[in-house]
């Protein structure tokens, strides 16, 4: 008797301990004393609030790039930055800052897109890249280009984001030919900042036409499909992305950057669906598709 009582309490017992995950499933996560609830959960991404953080958003502005050549790739730099050549395009107008958590979030609003949510491993990380001026990220290819469609703009494309960052005189950094360690917001120094920068932070990093942090703070998405061997075969007027491909093209450096790829001239590639808290973006417009107004500030 006193046998069977013991296996009928110790089969409540196994049966209470397999319940136990299946509960906490039901109930939801309970956080341990080292995590903070995260504001909003459920949702992909917390609110910016200048409000809260008592900063202006900065404005939307564009910057003219005149048509005219410009030195596209370096003979120094990885084998898909080569050959060297000299590149014209016709004139277009880009953003003078990467696109910022601000600005992104008006996108959201008004269409409901996707948040640029980080998943919730990277909650506590994720909340030091939200100031209202600091670039969006967490951001795929398509989500960038969705963005740039609503503000009736466009990705740039690998030539011009490469000249308007440049220059025309075939420069490997914004501010010229000679290594500047502390030029951009890379991982290189102790620059003050652990993760990204309001945009515009370092006037080093700006390019001869006077774009903002092309050689540090967030990696950028641009329209072209990577091709190893582009810059050989690509045509010498306007070369457009090429046909097809399997990774989206990235250009710039980022808060994380080190070693040789802070060159201007520096490609990366990834797939485009691929987000990462390192990745941002910024728009781009043909010449003749931007008003004199809009040339100075959009939105």
């Amino acid at each position: 008797m006193l046998e069977t009582k013991f296996k009928v309490v110790f089969l409540l017992v196994v049966l209470a301990c397999a319940a136990m995950p299946i509960v906490a499933i039901l109930r939801g996560t309970t956080l341990t004393p080292y995590e903070e609830p995260v504001s909003g959960a459920g949702s992909d991404v917390e609110p910016t609030s200048e409000t809260a953080s008592g900063e202006e958003p900065i404005q939307d502005e564009m910057v003219t790039i005149p048509a005219g050549p410009f030195i596209r790739g370096t003979e120094g730099g990885g084998f898909d930055e080569q050959p060297q050549r000299t590149i014209y395009l016709d004139a277009f107008s880009i953003d003078r800052y990467e696109v910022t958590n601000h600005h992104y979030q008006q996108f959201v609003l008004a269409t409901g897109h996707r948040k640029p949510g980080l998943p919730a491993r990277y909650a506590k990380s994720g909340g030091k890249t939200k100031g209202t001026n600091q670039p969006v990220v967490y951001v795929s290819w398509d989500d960038a280009t969705e963005y740039c469609r609503w503000k009736g703009k466009r990705l740039p494309t690998e030539a011009e984001w490469e000249k308007a960052m440049r220059g025309s005189d075939g420069r490997l950094w914004p501010w010229g030919n000679k290594e500047q360690a502390n030029g951009a917001n890379w991982a290189r120094v102790q620059d003050g900042y652990e993760v990204s920068a309001s945009v515009g932070s370092f006037q080093a990093d700006k390019s001869p036409y006077g774009v903002m942090d092309g050689a540090g703070n967030v990696i950028e998405w641009v329209n072209d499909w990577y091709d190893e061997t582009y810059y050989k075969s690509s045509s010498e007027q306007n070369p457009p992305s090429p046909e097809y491909g399997t990774y989206r093209v990235l250009r710039g450096g980022g808060y994380t950057t080190t070693g040789g790829d802070i060159r201007i001239t520096s490609r990366s590639k990834m797939m485009p669906d691929f987000r990462d808290e390192t990745i941002g973006f910024r728009c781009a417009v043909s010449e003749t598709g931007m008003n004199e107004e809009g040339k100075k500030k959009t939105g």
